[in-house]
């Protein structure tokens, strides 16, 4: 698998999956969420609303991961998973590894060969982003998965150069 990184907008991601750092409600939010849910249209509201009348009623589960639509995201699909809360105090550092493994599990699922992701939990949860680099890198690196390209789509350059760093 090749692991590739672009700083910017990954609604504005050619591939075949993008992934939301999603809330648990699944019913949009702020940062990448909200974007992506803005970008997608209803469309992604509409079947997210699917999963939260269905097996996700109390919401989807930090570190898991399901699919709906991309909308009109320039994607096939968008895959979502809530990232955890970061905490001084205890080590939810295999939740942020599990949103990636998972979505890339969710990503065979779809028989998707190219996915994007942003850099999970390090905006309003809080994150450090070297953190988040070392651990999400050392994720998808270590998945089983027949995913081909991992892009990750860092918003800005902080989070670029983390990555970059560690790559």
């Amino acid at each position: 698998m090749e692991v590739t990184l672009v700083q910017g907008d990954i609604t504005e991601q050619r591939v075949d999956a993008i992934v939301n750092a999603a809330n648990s409600s699944l019913m949009g939010g702020g940062g990448v969420d909200g974007a992506i849910h803005r970008h997608g249209g209803p469309e992604i509201l509409q079947e997210c609303r699917k999963l939260r009348a269905g097996h996700y009623g109390k919401g989807l589960p930090t570190g898991m991961a399901v699919a709906t639509t991309a909308g009109r995201l320039p994607a096939r699909w968008v895959i979502h998973t809530v990232g955890p809360v970061h905490s001084r105090s205890d080590d939810r550092s295999e939740l942020l590894a599990s949103c990636h493994v998972e979505s890339l599990r969710v990503a065979d699922e779809l028989g998707a060969a190219t996915v994007a992701f942003p850099a999970i939990s390090t905006g309003i949860y809080g994150w450090p982003v070297d953190d988040a680099a070392r651990i999400a890198l050392d994720a998808v690196r270590g998945a089983r998965t027949s995913v081909r390209e991992v892009r990750f789509v860092l918003f800005d350059a902080v989070a670029y150069a983390a990555f970059e760093t560690l790559l």
